[in-house]
């Protein structure tokens, strides 16, 4: 294969993830949440690098069976897996894109920003999280967690409704 077909196999293969969602929160696919860390192609189908969210998370077997699914189906296959710990998966790795679906899906996205050097900002005091509804600051924690371990349920205090916020980690 030459490098231009090389290159359109991986970009198809990308293609492909992006239609396929996260178990545990089916707005967002793969590549949105950022646990799709590399795609390569080989001479015969193509090698996935995937990151858990966590290393216990038990959507990771789903996950890695739904990538495979989707690309043989696209006639991408076989499909070398492979899964990468370190460095570990960050909430930063969330696109744009997926945190415009988590709000327009009615999750808080995660607030923080991006390690500088390695190191994440200690926070004294917890930020305010938006309401995904109504934008509103004025919101409280209700639970560290909600629906799954990666989210928290929290309410707002404006138009009293209440919603997940997906941790910063």
């Amino acid at each position: 294969m030459c490098g231009a077909e090389l290159r359109s196999k991986v970009d198809a293969a990308w293609a492909v993830l992006a239609t396929v969602p996260d178990p545990e929160v089916p707005a967002l696919s793969l590549p949105d949440l950022g646990v799709v860390r590399e795609v390569r192609a080989l001479e015969g189908g193509v090698a996935v690098v995937l990151t858990p969210t966590y290393s216990g998370c038990p959507a990771t077997e789903v996950i890695a069976q739904s990538v495979v699914d989707a690309l043989v189906q696209a006639g991408l296959g076989p499909v070398q897996l492979s899964t990468r710990l370190a460095p570990a998966w960050t909430s930063d790795w969330i696109s744009a894109e997926g945190r415009r679906k988590l709000r327009d899906y009615g999750i808080a996205p995660p607030s923080g920003s991006a390690p500088v050097d390695g190191l994440q900002a200690i926070h004294i005091r917890p930020r305010a999280v938006e309401c995904p509804r109504c934008a509103s600051l004025n919101t409280e924690r209700l639970s560290a967690f909600g629906s799954t371990a990666c989210k928290a349920l929290h309410r707002c205090l404006a138009c009293r409704e209440p919603f997940e916020h997906f941790k910063p980690i």
